[in-house]
């Protein structure tokens, strides 16, 4: 039987990139979204991939669409945790709401969706869960505490989580982007975008199938050994 998968944020950038790749794989996929229903329709008219529209940063939501998930494709047996947002500004000018909102749909929509599936990849002995993380978790990005502090609690979560059910057939593990050449990315001042390259050892920005490969490489059965981990791709920027 075709394994499902789901990608949350998985109808642009980086999460178009990894439900194309995954489907490419094999897999039967599902991508959620929480804005730009146009965008999100053209993606699931171009792909055939079934799009759902839930806001990942409320556990009600989450369990509600991950129900109807299950009832009209079957068990969710490969978790991407995808779907995040940035709210920059100096730590000392950063509100409240803004904090909240980065961490709720950052870090929080980890432990939503993720609770939403466990109970099942462990009465069936098998999960993959795959969270996305950043460079900026593992180095720190000045204007960014809140999304630093989400990205690395990922890491956290991941590490933890992988020791809990590592004997229950289930991997855990995280992917850190560098930066990558996303539209947001590519729209911004040439001199930004110079600065940025050049302190990465490559000399370029990364691509969102780069990011993509190293996400089903972690879904495959031959990664079935690597569990808690980290995977790096930065260019080299940041080697910890």
């Amino acid at each position: 039987m075709t394994r499902l998968a789901l990608v949350t944020g998985g109808t642009r950038g980086i999460g178009a990139a990894i439900s194309c790749a995954l489907q490419q794989k094999g897999y039967q996929v599902v991508a959620t979204y929480s804005s730009n229903a146009e965008a999100a329709e053209d993606f699931s008219r171009q792909t055939r991939i079934p799009v759902y529209c839930w806001d990942v940063s409320q556990f009600k939501d989450c369990q509600k669409g991950v129900e109807q998930v299950v009832a009209q494709h079957g068990p969710i047996e490969v978790l991407i945790n995808n779907a995040g947002i940035a709210d920059d500004s100096m730590f000392h000018k950063m509100t409240s709401e803004t904090w909240e909102k980065v961490i709720t749909t950052n870090l929080t929509s980890c432990f939503n969706m993720t609770r939403c599936v466990i109970e099942s990849m462990r009465e069936r002995n098998y999960g993959r869960i795959i969270s996305l993380s950043s460079i900026n978790g593992q180095k720190g990005q000045a204007g960014q505490t809140n999304y630093a502090a989400a990205k690395a609690g990922i890491i956290g979560f991941t590490k933890a989580l992988a020791l809990e059910n590592a004997t229950k057939g289930i991997t855990v593990n995280a992917v850190a982007p560098g930066y990558i050449g996303t539209d947001m990315m590519n729209s911004m001042p040439e001199a930004v975008l110079s600065t940025i390259i050049n302190q990465i050892p490559v000399k370029r920005l990364g691509l969102v199938s780069e990011i993509a490969h190293a996400v089903t490489f972690l879904t495959d059965d031959n990664a079935a050994f690597i569990t808690g981990e980290v995977i790096n791709v930065n260019g080299g920027q940041y080697l910890g």
